[in-house]
């Protein structure tokens, strides 16, 4: 149903459901999950994103896990959704807990394979990119920088 909503139009909703989170996170502290996808091409280079609402850092793709939904199974369906790329050989690495805007965020931490074309849904991602991890863009995320080396080596060292 949401791809009935022009575009231009529903960046402007990301932007007041951004606000409206907001308010909500900072006002009820509330616990919530999420995942964050990192996606490796076959060069071992990394997808990141800009979103079209909040701060305009570069980021991993990735959302709001669903009521009894698998984190490996959001990290598919955020990927493709934001990207329209597919990701293979998924797993999660870590869990990390955040605390944006005074809430409680625990980010389940997915990585797999993905390649190709990276078509971004300028909706709620603007410019999308593959980056060599030794080359990452300087206003990336923090807490994605800080993470990312780490998880990719964790991913392979079971691969």
């Amino acid at each position: 149903m949401f791809h009935l909503i022009p575009p231009v139009l529903h960046r402007q909703l990301y932007h007041v459901a951004y606000w409206a989170r907001s308010l909500w996170w900072r006002t009820l502290r509330p616990t919530v999950h999420g995942c964050r996808v990192i996606a490796l091409d076959d060069q071992g280079r990394v997808m990141l994103i800009r979103q079209t609402y909040g701060p305009k850092h570069w980021v991993a793709p990735g959302g709001s896990i669903d009521r009894s939904e698998d984190p490996v199974a959001t990290a598919h369906r955020e990927l493709a959704e934001e990207t329209g790329c597919s990701l293979s050989e998924a797993r999660k690495v870590a869990e990390v807990l955040e605390r944006p805007m005074g809430a409680y965020n625990v980010v389940h931490v997915v990585v797999g394979r993905s390649g190709g074309a990276i078509t971004p849904d300028l909706r709620e991602v603007s410019e999308a990119g593959w980056f060599a991890l030794d080359d990452l863009p300087e206003d990336i995320s923090v807490r994605v920088g800080a993470g990312v080396h780490s998880w990719v080596a964790a991913y392979n060292s079971v691969s």
